[in-house]
């Protein structure tokens, strides 16, 4: 049920969103948007190499949205810009074709798997993930370039 979603510890991460901000020299900025129910992530990135050095991000999304940013903002400090992209795509999996949830130090994420049934709720659980994603291909891009 609705119920199961809106647990206690989904409502917990929600209320307490670590690194909320802007960063004041980020490499790379990305927003995601859900037109289905308004939420809006944007972030801030910096990589050092192949991995993120620092990271912001302002939320304005509903409780499953927020949640997820949270839980994000505490784990991407040191991943790799492969480690992030298959985090991402383990979540789309799991929500959408009922795979299992993400492992290791992304075990955290597990408290969204309720949301699989739930398919309108999908989009703004994964906003930070596109975000994330779609920064990390930025700054790739940009050092692509500079070569």
């Amino acid at each position: 049920m609705i119920n199961d979603v809106y647990n206690a510890r989904i409502l917990a991460l929600a209320a307490d969103i670590p690194r909320l901000g802007r960063l004041p020299a980020p490499q790379a900025s990305a927003r995601a948007h859900s037109r289905l129910c308004g939420s809006t992530v944007t972030i801030d990135l910096v990589m050092d190499g192949d991995k993120v050095a620092d990271f912001a991000h302002e939320v304005r999304a509903c409780a499953l949205g927020q949640a997820s940013s949270s839980l994000m903002a505490s784990h991407i400090i040191g991943a790799s810009a492969q480690e992030l992209r298959e985090v991402r795509d383990t979540m789309w999996k799991m929500l959408r074709e009922s795979g299992p949830p993400p492992a290791g130090r992304w075990e955290d994420f597990k408290v969204l798997e309720p949301v699989r049934d739930y398919k309108a709720r999908h989009a703004s659980t994964m906003l930070t993930f596109d975000a994330v994603v779609d920064a990390i291909g930025q700054i790739e891009a940009a050092r692509a370039a500079a070569e």
